[in-house]
């Protein structure tokens, strides 16, 4: 009699068979050993999506350790709650139609390459816990068997964060948002003896919000979700607005923000809060890149159907600092803080459309440069 079952066939092979397919590959010293080098976990299914090879790593992530999962499906193995949900077992339930392990199994079986994410509730012995897998599949024939390669790594830890890093943001900036306009609505009604320190309290709180959009921005960047939005705007209002706002911000020691005459531009359509923060990033580094009483300029041109801003200061970087300006993780001003020039150039080069480079010369000192074209297409976010 045919076992029951919602989804996936759930016919196994014989005892004798799984014998037979796991020794194809205890066979294969070199494959063996390169499987079991990698850091994914790794599975070999037969067509009966049955586990004939598992790497030695697999064994870190089971609820249990059998003596092993030979023959098992890699539900079973990993303790799905729903893969006893059927006497078909893993793939056949109800549940497993959304399974994006067991859809990728099938396409590999089917000879195409695949990749999905698994979202599992398992039992680990003393509770169920969300196990969260991003799952491959490659067809592979031995012997003329063919077998799907399923390699798969724990992205559980990262979704998590995901969901945390959405929760922190939203409430963030609301509660910076909320106190920004009260302080704003403040500001307005206050009694002069008042009105300065709450004009600086106001100022303080705009850098707060602006510092808290920037990293959301940056890791909504990272991760291929940034939302771009493109309006017509005045880039001599937008330039202004920024030299006013720095000319007050704690990094400036003393320097002078000069901004030269911007020419006039017509239907400049660009996403103008990722503008602000690129350009607000190069004008913060050109300050604390300056020496006291050293003027740090800001001007635009019309470069190659488009606009070029550039951003220079007196002082320059040596040769070390030159060569890794752009990575992630290097800042010359300490640990951690090496997401500036690399956030402005993943803004710029991914989501605006532009370019973005400098110079540094003795004599000359330094100059970044920010190229844009006059119109950028929206792009939307991943679900």
């Amino acid at each position: 009699m045919a076992l029951p079952t919602f989804f996936a066939p759930a016919e196994r092979a014989e005892p004798e068979t799984i014998t037979r397919q796991a020794a194809l590959f205890e066979k294969q010293s070199s494959l063996v050993s390169a499987l079991n080098s990698v850091l994914n976990y790794v599975l070999i299914l037969n067509q009966q999506r049955q586990i004939v090879f598992a790497s030695e790593n697999v064994s870190t992530l089971l609820p249990s350790q059998p003596a092993s999962v030979l023959g098992q499906r890699p539900g079973e193995a990993l303790g799905c709650v729903h893969s006893a949900a059927t006497s078909g077992g893993c793939g056949t339930s109800l549940f497993c139609r959304e399974c994006g392990a067991v859809k990728s199994i099938i396409a590999g079986l089917a000879g195409q390459k695949d990749c999905q994410e698994c979202r599992m509730i398992r039992h680990n012995g003393t509770q169920d816990e969300s196990l969260d897998l991003l799952v491959s599949s490659t067809p592979t024939v031995v012997q003329n068997e063919t077998f799907d390669l399923m390699a798969f790594m724990d992205i559980s830890h990262e979704k998590r964060r995901h969901a945390l890093e959405h929760v922190f943001f939203h409430d963030l900036i609301n509660t910076a948002g909320g106190l920004e306009g009260l302080s704003s609505m403040l500001c307005q009604d206050a009694p002069p003896l008042l009105i300065e320190d709450l004009k600086l309290l106001h100022t303080g709180l705009c850098y707060v919000l602006e510092e808290i959009l920037t990293q959301r921005d940056l890791l909504a960047a990272e991760a291929s979700e940034l939302l771009v939005t493109p309006v017509s705007i005045s880039l001599d209002d937008l330039l202004r607005n920024l030299v006013r706002f720095y000319e007050s911000h704690p990094v400036v020691r003393g320097q002078e923000i000069i901004l030269l005459p911007v020419p006039q531009i017509d239907h400049f359509v660009t996403d103008a809060g990722l503008l602000r923060r690129v350009v607000g990033n190069l004008l913060k580094n050109a300050i604390e890149a300056s020496k006291a009483e050293q003027p740090v300029t800001l001007s635009c041109v019309l470069v190659d159907d488009g606009i070029e801003i550039r951003v220079h200061n007196t002082s320059v970087m040596s040769m070390e600092t030159q060569l890794q300006v752009f990575n992630r993780s290097f800042s010359t001003k300490g640990k951690n803080r090496g997401l500036g020039t690399y956030g402005a150039k993943l803004l710029t080069e991914r989501y605006m459309g532009g370019k973005i480079s400098f110079a540094s010369h003795e004599g000359e000192g330094t100059t970044f440069f920010l190229w844009l074209p006059f119109f950028i297409l929206a792009s939307t976010s991943k679900p």
